[in-house]
């Protein structure tokens, strides 16, 4: 696992930025739920320990970091529903989310640092870092809170339609998944303009 340090937000605190923020989002792909985000400000004399991409995380780890990363930082978290994840498409989306965790944040950043190389306009300096969550610690707490806020949120849409599976795969489209929407049809979370919901599931 590659290691994760804070020199980045450091050397941006020494170019005389004071708020410095790391944005992350998850569930891109799947074919139900919304894409939520998050935006991190790491106090960075109190950084928790074992910070990484969440991919790369358990689920209890995952649980105890995001407890951690919510007690020393300050966090916004935002969501964009699956209805406007039809109307403007998943990377307007995707970019709509990071939006509107920065401004969720109870301070204004003056930096952020953003996973990818596709970052949302923000109203403060921007950089962009390919596989950031894996080396960035700002960018990994984002990454958790953001993946443990969307898993909780697929587990109650679980228990509302359980045909679907989405407390195990988030709403992504496992064999189990599909065949539950060719049997059951689409729930009203799928995202219709997806393949193969977008197809009428004809490829299934």
């Amino acid at each position: 696992m590659p290691v994760m340090n804070i020199d980045r937000e450091l050397s941006a605190r020494a170019q005389g930025y004071t708020c410095i923020a790391g944005l992350d989002e998850v569930g891109r792909g799947p074919l139900a739920g919304p894409v939520v985000s998050a935006a991190v400000v790491l106090d960075l004399d109190r950084v928790p320990q074992g910070l990484a991409d969440s991919k790369a995380l358990s689920a209890a780890r995952r649980e105890a970091l995001f407890a951690e990363i919510l007690a020393t930082a300050h966090v916004g978290i935002a969501s964009v529903s699956h209805r406007e994840i039809d109307s403007i498409n998943i990377r307007q989306a995707s970019l709509l989310a990071m939006c509107r965790a920065l401004a969720a944040l109870p301070c204004a950043p003056d930096m952020a640092f953003v996973d990818g190389n596709d970052p949302p306009d923000l109203p403060c300096a921007t950089q962009a870092i390919v596989k950031g969550d894996s080396h960035i610690a700002s960018i990994a707490a984002a990454s958790i809170v953001a993946k443990v806020v969307r898993d909780r949120m697929m587990a109650r849409l679980g228990q509302a339609f359980p045909a679907y599976g989405f407390a195990s795969n988030a709403g992504y489209s496992t064999k189990a998944h599909l065949s539950a929407v060719a049997s059951e049809g689409p729930c009203p979370f799928h995202r219709m303009s997806f393949a193969p919901l977008r197809q009428g599931l004809l490829d299934l």
